[in-house]
């Protein structure tokens, strides 16, 4: 019975029975499909269609099929996917930007209410202490507060970070003596220099080596800053050590950073509040043995006299613009690559160097623009990729020429 139920069934879907094909002798008859195809054929076409179950020939050939589908399905929305990435893309670029124009717009600021400061109130030893303190009290509040997370730190942390804030400390406190003493432009022009010093302190200190283009590109920085010291007209040597003090704590503040800081899970808005916090209990000691509450005060009472109840504002203004702009800085670093952020930092001393002369009017010989504009042409080529050194060589004669150019522009603001 069950035998001719699977006889009636090969029947009506046209294949063979498997039981007449695997015993010839049975009495049990093909279906009439079979019977149709040569008697060479039929045997090999009926064991590949089925000897094995139905239900797996399907099975194989849907893969392919479903594959070719998902494929094409994935290749319909690719526009999409490139419009999605044009836009993050374009997104990325202008966060970038709102970083520079804030950390460019922040830094100048801070300069001119630093000079106008330390014009009337010349005790640089206080003002730098005020800018520390300052900054460490805006983030002790917003941690209060909760505007900032903060910061998960324990007693290695803040031992890898004691060499950094001494550094930092020093090279802060000298660029602040700098501008007292030298226009704003000069201090900016000899510390673009900064470079050279960092080169020359890897290279001879930790054994690094770097290309050959990176040699070549400091020609122009050292050749540029000793001609603007060599011409400019306010030329003072406590200001042209303080902003060359201030290049060398700057690199080793770096290097220790870079050595370090490696693994430590600290946004750069919080390592910069942790810097500033200890580097005001460094510098504290060492302002009040300088300059000391009596000359401070004596002082605060002349600059009040001949500015005004403005001077305080100024004073308020440079501690938190001083602030603000180190910290969106060190915030564009968790956004940017260093060499964006070395690009970014030479347009930087532009913008501060072309500002001062405009607002504080000062008097910019020819030949001492030309040096500033060739040393900030050799910071630019070093913060660029070192692979060729005649590309580079290539940037610089192209680049000449517009500082000839330039030169122009930056004696007439004067």
């Amino acid at each position: 019975m069950v035998l001719a139920a699977k006889q009636a069934l090969s029947a009506k879907i046209g294949f063979s029975n498997p039981l007449s094909r695997r015993n010839p002798s049975s009495p049990l008859q093909r279906s009439p499909l079979a019977a149709s195809f040569p008697s060479t054929d039929l045997p090999k076409r009926t064991v590949l269609a089925v000897s094995k179950p139905l239900h797996l020939s399907p099975m194989r050939a849907k893969p392919p099929a479903r594959r070719e589908a998902y494929e094409g399905d994935k290749s319909e929305p690719q526009p999409i996917d490139d419009a999605a990435e044009t836009k993050s893309e374009a997104a990325k670029k202008l966060k970038i930007g709102i970083y520079f124009a804030t950390w460019w717009a922040l830094n100048v600021v801070f300069n001119i209410y630093n000079k106008k400061v330390l014009n009337a109130y010349p005790y640089p030893w206080l003002t730098s202490t005020l800018s520390l303190a300052a900054g460490s009290l805006m983030m002790l509040i917003s941690w209060a507060v909760g505007i900032v997370e903060t910061p998960k730190t324990d007693f290695d942390f803040w031992k890898t970070l004691f060499p950094v804030a001494v550094a930092h400390t020093i090279g802060h406190v000298a660029a602040t003596v700098s501008m007292s003493k030298v226009a704003v432009s000069f201090t900016h022009i000899i510390k673009s220099g900064e470079p050279a010093f960092s080169v020359l302190v890897s290279r001879f200190l930790l054994g690094e080596t770097f290309p050959t283009s990176v040699y070549l590109s400091l020609i122009p920085i050292i050749g540029g800053c000793a001609l603007s010291a060599l011409t400019e007209l306010n030329f003072n040597m406590t200001g042209f050590m303080g902003a060359m003090i201030s290049n060398l704590a700057f690199v080793f503040r770096n290097i220790f950073s870079k050595k370090g800081m490696k693994g430590k899970s600290v946004s750069g808005m919080n390592y910069y509040a942790c810097l500033s916090m200890l580097s005001l209990l460094i510098l504290t000691p060492f302002a009040i043995a300088v300059e000391g509450p009596q000359m401070w005060i004596d002082g605060w009472q002349k600059a009040l006299s001949d500015v005004g109840p403005q001077f305080v504002g100024w004073v308020a203004a440079q501690s938190v613009f001083y602030h603000l702009y180190n910290q969106v800085s060190y915030m564009s670093l968790d956004q940017i690559s260093p060499l964006t952020f070395s690009v970014g930092n030479t347009m930087k001393r532009i913008s501060v160097i072309v500002s001062s002369i405009i607002i504080f009017r000062t008097t910019v010989q020819p030949v001492n623009a030309l040096g500033a504009a060739i040393a900030i042409l050799g910071t630019f080529l070093y913060s660029q990729p070192h692979d060729d050194p005649l590309a580079v060589w290539q940037s610089f004669e192209r680049a000449r020429h517009a500082v000839f150019q330039s030169d122009v522009e930056l004696v007439d603001f004067g």
